[in-house]
């Protein structure tokens, strides 16, 4: 039976660093600026600034540094030791050097890190987490400390196991992708087949009315908060759209280029950030949108609103590519019009379209699954370090 692990005060095992910048380094970009600490890997992200702020303090390699704001969250970490160059930050950070014959740096970002200390904060510091965690409030705070063997021990354990959990994150990412890459080339193909069929073929603009959305002024706070549904870009997902983050009024629709669409009309994101250009929607609620949205309605007598959704989601990756490579780096109205689209008897439209809602329906199956077990692999991480943190038995 091991013995217990004995109790010290952090201030035993780590001092505060007191230095500050030297005058004029941060302003002449002799040294950079501690941008934010990431919550979840403990990741350092510098900038460079043009002055020096009251109260700057020095972090060297090597130290430990936690942001006194943000502890609670994760906001801890340990400024590379391999570099030769020190950095800045405000006085919300603390920057500590740790005693390396008394404790291991990564044992300690990893504690500090646990459910374990956030319990000892919460005895031991005046408003616990939701303090501002200065040096002389987390010096004197106790933990419970194994021999140096045994911290790395504990160590190599955690990280091991935190390895194999990315390798899991990075497998069900892959998966997705994979699902996502297999509905795509399924529409791919049967718009290929398709248009090399018999089938007739017309351009979107002769079969379809296109037109595009407006935004009431923000100015005016009498065309907001209304009953009315009106639809950005980010919202179109490839899906159905049968709410919306925001509305307007009647009087921001009147007094703005926004349209009221019906249900059945095709959205198509014409540009947005990151993904969203090319992106679809199917209205099933009378909705309005904004300018980056086209709408199109289909004739219904020859085009099915779903089968033209899937024929337009089919195009998304070579429309990007198409848009990338020349002058015009988003969509338009011209663009929708000019795309050709084949027109099967509307009850072989629905066919085609409900062999593949049955395949997007196995892939959004999968993605779930996926979801949940990413679930899973969230809770294991504080699992293993209230485990690894409990003490000796």
């Amino acid at each position: 039976m091991t013995a217990p692990w004995p109790k010290v005060r952090l201030g035993e095992v780590v001092t505060e660093r007191q230095e500050r910048p030297a005058p004029g380094d941060i302003e002449l970009g002799k040294i950079r600026v501690l941008a934010k600490i990431g919550f979840n890997e403990g990741k350092i992200e510098l900038r460079n600034d043009s002055e020096t702020k009251t109260g700057m303090i020095l972090i060297r390699p090597g130290d430990f540094v936690i942001s006194g704001i943000n502890a609670a969250k994760g906001a801890i970490a340990i400024y590379d030791p391999s570099t030769d160059e020190p950095i800045a930050a405000t006085i919300h950070y603390g920057s500590y050097i740790p005693n390396t014959t008394k404790v291991d740096v990564r044992f300690l970002w990893w504690l500090l890190r646990s459910n374990a200390f956030r319990e000892i904060l919460m005895e031991y510091v005046p408003g616990g987490i939701k303090t501002e965690l200065k040096a002389k409030r987390l010096l004197p705070v106790p933990i419970l400390l194994p021999p140096l063997p045994e911290q790395r021990r504990i160590v190599a354990r955690i990280e091991a196991l935190a390895g194999e959990i990315e390798r899991a994150r990075e497998l069900r990412q892959q998966v997705i992708i994979e699902a996502e890459a297999l509905i795509y080339s399924a529409m791919r193909a049967v718009r290929i087949k398709l248009l090399q069929s018999s089938y007739p073929q017309e351009a979107l603009g002769s079969i379809t009315k296109v037109t595009s959305g407006g935004t009431p002024s923000r100015d005016n706070p009498a065309f907001w908060n209304g009953s009315i549904p009106w639809v950005k870009t980010g919202e179109l997902i490839d899906g159905d759209v049968n709410s919306t983050e925001e509305y307007i009024t009647k009087a921001g629709m009147e007094n703005s280029s926004a349209k009221l669409y019906p249900p059945q009309t095709v959205l198509v994101a014409l540009y947005g950030q990151g993904q969203t250009r090319g992106r679809t929607g199917r209205l099933l609620i009378p909705a309005t949108t904004n300018q980056a949205c086209c709408a199109i309605f289909p004739n219904r007598a020859k085009l099915d609103p779903r089968f033209l959704q899937l024929w337009l989601r089919s195009l998304y990756l070579e429309l990007r590519e198409d848009a990338k490579g020349g002058a015009q780096p988003n969509w338009n109205g011209k663009m929708i019009k000019e795309l050709k689209i084949s027109l099967p008897l509307l009850e072989d439209q629905r066919c085609i379209v409900a062999e593949l809602d049955a395949l997007q329906a196995k892939m959004d199956k999968l993605k779930r699954l996926q979801a949940e077990s990413a679930a899973e692999l969230d809770a294991l991480m504080p699992s293993i370090l209230d485990r690894a943190f409990q003490g000796a038995s």
